[in-house]
């Protein structure tokens, strides 16, 4: 499979790209609110490999499992090199239900 990266913007001086063998795992935190942990980009590993950066994804209710759908399905099947998820500024998203980002970056 050919490098792929997916591409997460929040804010016009805030955005994180990463290669998708970073993606650790995507979980349903709350109802709206999905949550997806990436292997940490600029931070320390530590001794545990325990460092992570957060990204969340706001979307439509009820709409988690179609959106991790379409994740994985891009990771697995699409195209791209990369890959817009969010796009807050442009308003581009991968999914119709994907309404918003932030990135937490774990320094």
């Amino acid at each position: 499979m050919p490098a792929r990266f997916l591409t997460f913007i929040d804010a016009a001086d805030d955005a994180a790209t990463y290669p998708v063998n970073r993606l650790l795992g995507m979980t349903i935190a709350s109802n709206a609110t999905l949550l997806l942990k990436f292997e940490s980009s600029i931070g320390s590993f530590g001794t545990d490999g325990a460092a992570a950066d957060i990204v969340t994804l706001t979307i439509t209710a009820d709409k988690e499992k179609d959106v991790m759908k379409a994740i994985g399905e891009v990771i697995a099947l699409g195209e791209k090199s990369v890959v817009i998820v969010c796009d807050d500024v442009t308003s581009e998203f991968l999914h119709p239900d994907i309404l918003s980002c932030t990135i937490a970056i774990d320094a």
